[in-house]
Order: structure tokens, then sequence, then C-alpha cells
């Protein structure tokens, strides 16, 4: 039985029952039925109410090929090669899907989760847990309705998570901190005095001793002296005098 079969099973055995000479065993090879489904979908006991889907015009199955079939009912019908390259389907992101049974312990991984890595997102703990944002906040502040019987508990253990998406959220978590403290350091401002050459600390001229009066009076009669003593030629007494 090939891998690849036509897009709307049913409605192209419909449309292969009505439009074609073809057994039911190549109908049921080529749709990925079971031949005595497609006998009832003959008998009008199965699919009743859908419409036949054309394979030719979806370009699934050419009109040489069912001719083949129909001449040699040995014949193994193949689908044909689309000719458009389609992108591969991304899997949609969305919470982890818990099992009923594992539900009631959802707010004692979150609780855990709050205690022993307080540096993680709710959104992580979204999709590590499948609980929502409420739930997650009503824990953090303690409103939650069954907050006097909650109890940490790893998640790993609970089987709410691999420890491997565990490591993995705490390494993002980390590195998202480690990233934050980084550029708060590089957006704070160094003092002018460290980034302007010339503004740094300067030394500091000694200070002239500050004199009492009695001392400045003495070295004014000093100067005095002198200035006499020049005038006079040097005589003692007559400076003194």
């Amino acid at each position: 039985m090939s891998d690849r079969k036509p897009l709307m099973p049913k409605a192209t055995a419909v449309w292969l029952v009505e439009n074609s000479a073809l057994s039911f065993d190549q109908i049921a090879e080529f749709c990925g039925l079971h031949p005595l489904e497609v006998k009832g979908i003959a008998d009008g006991d199965v699919a009743q109410g859908i419409k036949g889907a054309d394979p030719v015009n979806n370009g699934q199955l050419t009109r040489d090929e069912i001719k083949r079939g129909e001449t040699n009912h040995g014949h193994i019908l193949r689908i044909a090669e689309t000719k458009v390259m389609l992108p591969p389907a991304k899997p949609k992101k969305g919470p982890r899907y818990t099992p009923v049974s594992r539900r009631h312990d959802r707010p004692n991984a979150v609780l855990w989760l709050i205690k022993n890595h307080p540096e993680m997102k709710d959104a992580a703990i979204m999709r590590l847990v499948g609980t929502t944002k409420p739930t997650i906040a009503s824990i953090r502040d303690r409103s939650h309705w069954n907050t006097a019987n909650l109890v940490a508990q790893d998640p790993v253990t609970l089987g709410l998570c691999s420890q491997i998406d565990l490591d993995a959220e705490v390494k993002k978590a980390t590195k998202r901190g480690a990233a934050g403290d980084t550029a708060d350091a590089a957006g704070t401002l160094l003092p002018m005095e460290q980034t302007v050459p010339g503004l740094g600390p300067q030394p500091m001229e000694p200070e002239e001793p500050v004199m009492s009066e009695k001392q400045a009076h003495a070295e004014e009669e000093a100067r005095m002296l002198e200035t006499l003593k020049g005038i006079s030629g040097g005589d003692k007494e007559s400076v003194d005098h």
C-alpha cells in the first residue's frame, strides 16, 4: 500500500465509485480504506451525504492512470506527484497538555517553580506545567483557593514535564537575567572625573600658615628696623634712638 494518500479519502472514493469502473480493491488501495468500506459506499450504506471529490481536478490522479486501472484490475493506482511544493506545517505552540489524573498536581508544581526558580517568567511556567497565568498569579500572592494545602513538588517528579525541558527553561531564564544585569551596568553613567581627563582629583597646594596678630606685629617691626638700618647706613645707635 502506498504511503501517500489523497487528501479526502472517502470523498475521493465516492467519486471513483460513481465515475469509474475501478474495482473496490483498487479504490480501497488508493484511498487507504477497507474494501468492505468501499463496497458500503457503492451500496449507499457508508459515506451518505458526502460529496465526491474529483481527484483529477485536484491533481492527485490522472485520467490515463484511471484508464490503466480500468483495463487491468490488478494495476495499483499511483497518486500523481504534486507540482507545488508546500512548506512543512509548523507545530502550533500552546500550553502543554496535562492528563486529567495529573491536573490536580499542577498548583504544587507551580509553587515549587516559584520558590526554586524565581527568575523564571510566567510564560515558561505555563509551558512546563500547562497552567494559566491567573493561576500562577494567585499562587504567587497566596490568593489561590487551596493555598493552605499546597505543597511544593518538583514537576519532573510529578510527571508534568521532563528534566530536559526544565533545564532548558532554567538556562533561558538565567541567561535572560545575566543579560539584564549587563544592560543595567552598561546604562549607568560614570562620574565626570573618571571620563574627562584633567578633572580627576588634583593635588592640594600646601596652605600658608596663619600668623597670630602678635607675630604679625613683631614681623612688621623687624621690617621697619631693617629699613631704618638701610637709611642710616647701618648706625645702630641712631636706629635705636
